[in-house]
């Protein structure tokens, strides 16, 4: 054999582990952006199931006069716990 065609099986060698290594990671990535979706959608289930329990004590436990109060000021808490995640991935994703 000549050493160009050794050199050229060795190249093609390499292509192919290459080729094989790049599948291999793409179908990493996909099975755990998979395994990322299902654990946010549980994630989200958990949240609204949390919401409306907690607006069920709300309802449950003060009294009618101050039950507005109360729902005003958890909605409010809510909404700058989700102003603050959404302003920290925005962070993250655009520096």
């Amino acid at each position: 054999m000549s050493e160009s065609s050794t050199q050229s099986e060795s190249q093609s060698e390499r292509t192919e582990s290459k080729a094989d290594t790049d599948t291999t990671s793409n179908v990493r990535r996909y099975a755990n952006y998979a395994i990322l979706l299902v654990l946010g959608l549980l994630a989200f289930v958990a949240v609204i199931r949390l919401y409306l329990s907690v607006s069920n004590v709300i309802g449950t436990w003060i009294t009618d006069e101050y039950r507005s109060l109360f729902q005003a000021v958890f909605n409010l808490v809510v909404l700058l716990a989700a102003g603050v995640g959404i302003s920290y991935q925005l962070r993250r994703l655009y520096g």
